[in-house]
């Protein structure tokens, strides 16, 4: 038996996503073994982002500056902006480094079910961002879900009267991926999106 403070971390850490009560408790051990050098460094760095931890308020990433990191480098692409879900989005996109512009998080996606209205999201803020002028392109990234692309339609309709280029992400098949295995709609898509070979 371990004791209440090691069972509430690893009840703590069996919250986090993709681990479970076995891998937490693995994790813990794992601390545990190396106290000194890797619980020291994790508690240091947990504690940094507890007191820094701030949404950007330009885009509404998740930084320790505000403005954030990726709307202050003067590197990116200030006339492309890409629309995101989530920040998770974002940093996954960021991560793959293919896109070169700036962003803006929503903080959810259009949901009648779940009640998440076009006020309830950043929408607005979005529109004043494109308003002000010198976003040339502005990029859907939407997930490829009903809810997901009842929002790229609902801000490409709000875009319109802008002078802007909107588009989407490419849907559909993806690489390395048998028909056998893919849903319907992913097939649907893939059909309707079809382009000329050579």
């Amino acid at each position: 038996m371990a004791s209440q403070e090691i069972e509430a971390l690893t009840t703590a850490l069996a919250r986090l996503p993709g681990l479970g009560p076995r891998s937490a408790r693995r994790a813990v051990l794992w601390l545990i073994k190396r106290r000194e050098t890797s619980l020291v460094a994790l508690l240091a760095a947990l504690d940094a982002v507890r007191e820094g931890l701030i949404e950007c308020a330009t885009c509404g990433n998740v930084d320790t500056s505000n403005p954030c990191g990726i709307c202050t480098d003067p590197r990116r692409d200030p006339r492309s902006l890409c629309v995101v879900e989530e920040v998770a989005d974002l940093w996954a996109l960021d991560r793959a480094k293919l896109f070169a512009g700036k962003y803006h998080v929503l903080g959810g996606r259009l949901s009648a079910l779940e009640g998440i209205r076009p006020e309830d999201l950043t929408i607005s803020a979005l529109i004043e961002r494109v308003s002000h002028g010198g976003i040339d392109e502005v990029v859907l990234a939407m997930n490829a879900t009903l809810e997901g692309q009842t929002t790229a339609h609902y801000i490409a309709e709000r875009l319109e009267a802008y002078p802007v280029r909107i588009t989407q992400l490419a849907h559909g098949l993806p690489v390395g991926g048998e028909l056998d295995y893919l849903d319907e709609g992913t097939l649907a898509q893939a059909l309707r999106a079809r382009r000329p070979v050579g």
